[in-house]
């Protein structure tokens, strides 16, 4: 099931994400956070941007969110994408499943483009990303530090629809939330 994550799903979040932090490069962010930063990540991001879960059981196994791009304003309708996945959902279709919902919802937001961050080489990432519609956008040389050694960072890019002249503000996903088009919409991908 895809629903919007909560904050009591912070221990959860953590545990996926610490493999991430303490052993790989899929994160530049080398302290772990707490349990309890977990949660005021969620509960501050959720009112800009969608986070959503997937959950098994009442286990949760994967989670994406999109966040803001760059701090100025004119960067209202660009937002970057992140996904992690525990490895028990690995190879079963829980990601992409997961990232068309959060694309989607960015797309009722009002937003234009997503972004993918990704470490390289991204064995994983990279064709998930290209088939998910992403293209490659550049590569930042040797832009992290991380377990001994220098990365290049590479950027996809996805439209999500066609900017519009002017164009219309963004939907908070606080807002959008509440809106019976998007509780008819989760619906639908949960059935």
């Amino acid at each position: 099931m895809i629903r919007i994550a909560r904050g009591d799903d912070a221990a959860a979040f953590h545990e996926i994400y610490t493999p991430s932090v303490l052993h790989g490069a899929e994160t530049f962010e080398t302290e772990l956070p707490g349990v309890a930063a977990m949660r005021q990540r969620v509960e501050t991001r959720l009112q800009h941007y969608p986070w959503l879960v997937w959950e098994e059981d009442g286990r949760v196994l994967a989670y994406a969110y999109a966040s803001r791009f760059r701090e100025r304003a004119a960067y209202d309708w660009i937002a970057e994408t992140s996904i992690y996945v525990h490895p028990d959902a690995r190879r079963r279709g829980v990601a992409r499943r997961l990232y068309v919902v959060l694309l989607e919802s960015m797309t009722l937001q009002g937003l234009n483009q997503a972004v993918g961050v990704i470490t390289l080489p991204g064995e994983g990432s990279v064709p998930m990303h290209e088939a998910m519609g992403f293209a490659p956008a550049g590569v930042w040389r040797s832009s992290g530090y991380k377990l001994g050694r220098w990365w290049d960072v590479g950027v996809w890019q996805k439209e999500l629809q066609p900017p519009t002249t002017p164009p219309t503000p963004v939907i908070p996903f606080a807002a959008l939330r509440e809106d019976a088009a998007w509780a008819a919409f989760l619906q639908r991908v949960n059935r």
